[in-house]
């Protein structure tokens, strides 16, 4: 008998020319509906599939190829048992399937389009042709996309009549592609029906108003399934808010679990402008970080913002905040005095959700963390339309990563190692390169996102000395009129303590905010008080190219190094921390993050 070939095709781009040549190369057709009628009105033999059936079109068209006769054809394999099966039943093997699907995502793209249309629009016989002449592609050939069929009949005339293994494979991975599509566009539909809102159960999906930026539009964030990890309990997250909410959170996590301690990180554009642990602040910390009149006891929390927020005060203005525990009172306060977008946490007392909920007029950003949420092993991105797919860095960070030490110093006091972690960690999940110092559990500089290792030490290194330099007397005595705002004197601070020469309006408004202009920081005595900052922690994503990291680290009293080896100037970088009698780790981990 003619090799069988079945048509069933919404599509019928190129149809007629497709018809016209399986049925000179021999082929007998089999066509459903409109398909059938379109060839057999152009004058090429078709039959129905009723023919073989002898099941005619149900429900309106809803069930038309679904029966044994059609696929027991399609799924036959070329084995004894397959063909006595097919014998038994009086099936034939159908060896060609050219099939396309109804037009859902271009349905739904429709304004007007309602729930029912969109179901009308799930084509049911269309896919599971597909999906069987895919399963079967050793023997049958599956046709999906009208493009392929001028190739396909050359073919079929340059094999004498076998297409090759090759060619039935590829169309067998574009057909598997389409129902895979079309499937996500389907679920996609219905995750925006059904799982948007709590009022439906689970929420999956949530609307964003744009994506990175405004003309971003549609945005939206979701999960293919269970339900979002998150819930917002105040505020409405945009798109760059969850990618911090989200990097910060996985940040703090990690700290709490690797030195059980509560953490906070205070994020601005995917990477921390400061994170730290729950340690005590002594008095001078509280004048430095601001929080000397708080009115409510610092818990350990309160301590770790406190921290994270206070370390880089002028790239923390507008952070997203997260917290690896339950948001208590006092920490809840000190954000409330802070411009902040928005705060992710695992929980939150009432007294610090009722504080929270005031921010920004009852507009600020409050998203619950579930704590027990677990995400995928493997994370896939997409840049300019091509999909990147990587296990997730889930590597481990703790003490045992530094147990490597390379120098003659090999003194790591348990504060020093606390610190390496939390440096390490904060790089982790920093745009890279990156370089990270950290003091008391908390990275106090750090240089992000930038193409040379050398200006990433030189960055965090400079960020670190500021940090240091608002510790001095002098900038705690800084006389501000009463009346001036905290991110004011945040930026004040920064001017005096960097030594940024203001000119014409510029000065005025910087001297217009004290009582008495404060005469500048000479030269000796940042010299004099820079040299008192020692025991600082320095932790790098990858290897220090040169030395030049090392000896510019030290100015900034960093004390105790980790890196990656891997460098041919390994040496040179370990020579020149002997040289300081620093402590040097070789972790064998590189944590670049992008």
């Amino acid at each position: 008998q003619p090799i069988k070939a079945l048509l069933s095709v919404y599509d019928k781009t190129d149809l007629l020319d497709l018809a016209q040549g399986l049925h000179s190369a021999g082929f007998r057709l089999l066509g459903s509906g409109g398909t059938a009628k379109k060839i057999r009105e152009a004058g090429t033999p078709i039959e129905d599939v009723f023919d073989i059936t002898k099941a005619p079109e149900i429900l309106g068209g809803r069930v038309k190829t679904l029966h044994p006769a059609v696929h027991g054809g399609i799924l036959a394999r070329s084995i004894p048992s397959d063909e006595q099966d097919l014998k038994a039943q009086n099936i034939s093997p159908i060896s060609i399937v050219v099939c396309n699907l109804y037009p859902f995502a271009s349905t739904i793209s429709k304004p007007s389009c309602t729930l029912a249309d969109a179901v009308e629009e799930i084509d049911i016989g269309g896919v599971t042709l597909l999906r069987a002449a895919a399963k079967n592609h050793e023997r049958v050939s599956v046709l999906s996309d009208p493009t392929d069929y001028r190739a396909f009949l050359e073919a079929f005339q340059q094999g004498q009549g076998d297409v090759g293994q090759t060619l039935r494979n590829r169309l067998a991975l574009k057909a598997f592609e389409m129902t895979a599509k079309y499937d996500d566009a389907i679920s996609g539909y219905f995750r925006e029906q059904y799982a948007s809102t709590p009022e439906n159960g689970p929420v999956q999906r949530m609307v964003l108003r744009y994506g990175a930026n405004p003309h971003q539009k549609p945005a939206q964030t979701f999960v293919a399934e269970g339900e979002l990890p998150f819930k917002v309990l105040s505020g409405s997250p945009g798109y760059i808010n969850l990618l911090d909410a989200l990097n910060s959170y996985a940040l703090v996590k990690e700290l709490q679990e690797a030195l059980n301690l509560p953490a906070a990180a205070s994020f601005k554009h995917v990477s921390p402008a400061g994170a730290a642990v729950g340690l005590e602040l002594d008095e001078t910390e509280k004048h430095v970080y601001g929080v000397e009149d708080l009115k409510e006891p610092l818990t350990p929390l309160a301590c770790a913002y406190a921290r994270a927020r206070g370390a880089d005060r002028m790239s923390s203005f507008g952070d997203f905040i997260a917290l690896s525990a339950p948001c208590d009172l006092a920490t809840a306060r000190i954000i409330s005095r802070e411009v902040s977008d928005g705060i992710i946490a695992p929980g939150y007392s009432p007294q610090a959700l009722e504080v929270l909920k005031k921010k920004k007029a009852g507009k600020y950003c409050v998203l619950e963390m579930d704590p027990s949420y677990k995400p995928s092993d493997i994370e896939t991105r997409q840049v300019y339309g091509i999909s990147l797919q990587q296990r997730r860095n889930d590597v481990k960070i703790d003490a045992k990563l530094f147990e490597n030490l390379v120098t003659k110093n090999k003194d790591v006091p348990t504060q020093a190692l606390t610190d390496l972690i939390v440096a390490t960690l904060a790089v982790k999940y920093t745009q890279s390169n990156s370089v990270s110092y950290a003091k008391n559990g908390s990275i106090i500089g750090l240089g992000a996102g930038q193409q040379s290792r050398i200006h990433c030490t030189r960055l965090a290194g400079s960020k670190a000395d500021n940090w240091w330099l608002r510790h001095h007397s002098r900038v705690l005595a800084l006389p501000f009129k009463k009346g001036v705002k905290r991110a004011e004197k945040a930026n004040a601070i920064d001017l005096f303590v960097s030594g940024e020469v203001l000119e014409g309006g510029e000065r005025a408004q910087w001297e217009g905010q004290f009582e008495e202009v404060p005469p500048p920081l000479s030269e000796s005595e940042k010299k004099e008080w820079a040299v008192k900052l020692d025991g600082v922690a320095c932790s790098s994503d990858a290897f220090f190219p040169f030395a030049d990291n090392v000896h510019r680290a030290r100015k900034s009293g960093v004390r105790y190094l980790a890196a990656p080896s891997g460098s041919v100037m390994d040496e040179e970088c370990i020579k020149a921390a002997d040289e300081h009698e620093m402590v040097f780790a070789h972790t064998s981990l590189r944590l670049f993050h992008h």
